[in-house]
């Protein structure tokens, strides 16, 4: 493991990369703004579920493959960008409702929607290859060259890089919640949909032309 003051930096670099919005923050904000800061927070956990499943299949070689095989990775790539268009147009075509109460749209959001907004945060990360391309390009900088268990090392910075992940995502998901508080924002509502709509095609679609490594290194 890294000595002290790497393992700071480590925390640190992790906690400015979640910060930058893209898709993963655009996910938790608008949960929170649609449904309340819980709805956020389980938008964040499925997102962190979904890191996880990159974190460990990077440690065993899948990761690698992505990075290596042009064909795998524009399965994946594909998928992921036609997840990311779908969340997108769905948004869009989202019909405008009445101004709602935040703590009655918070309690009309039972059981059944958490589960689908989770589900939703994880698929939107496991089907995204640019994350296992990610962890396979910054974890292994803060591995020393000399360590005996090179995946074990992986593993538990991916874990701690994941796990600082989440008071991020919160925060995300408590300032929009406070945003959401706000009546301008209430009313605005179906047009705050619309541009995360649009986000959410314009993030699709740069996924869906971006190279393979193995491609880009050709050039």
């Amino acid at each position: 493991m890294p000595d002290l003051p790497h393992l700071l930096a480590f925390i640190a670099a992790g906690w400015l990369l979640n910060l930058t919005p893209g898709p993963d923050v655009l996910y938790v904000v608008t949960n929170s703004l649609r449904s309340g800061v819980r709805a956020g927070i389980v938008a964040g956990l499925g997102i962190t579920a979904g890191c996880f499943v990159h974190i460990f299949a990077a440690a065993i070689g899948v990761g690698t493959l992505m990075a290596t095989s042009a064909a795998a990775f524009a399965v994946l790539k594909y998928i992921g960008a036609a997840y990311l268009l779908y969340l997108g147009v769905r948004m869009l075509l989202s019909r405008a409702a009445p101004p709602t109460d935040l703590a009655q749209a918070a309690a009309a959001t039972g059981a059944h929607s958490l589960k689908a907004i989770f589900l939703g945060g994880f698929w939107t990360n496991v089907l995204n290859p640019k994350v296992a391309l990610f962890f396979l390009a910054f974890v292994p900088q803060f591995i020393a060259p000399g360590a005996e268990n090179k995946a074990l090392y992986f593993v538990l910075l991916g874990v701690l890089f994941n796990l600082n992940a989440i008071p991020v995502n919160v925060g995300w998901a408590l300032a929009a919640g406070w945003m959401a508080r706000r009546g301008a924002v209430q009313k605005g509502m179906h047009w705050l949909d619309r541009a995360a709509g649009v986000l959410f095609i314009g993030f699709g679609l740069k996924l869906a032309f971006t190279d393979a490594p193995a491609a880009r290194i050709g050039r």
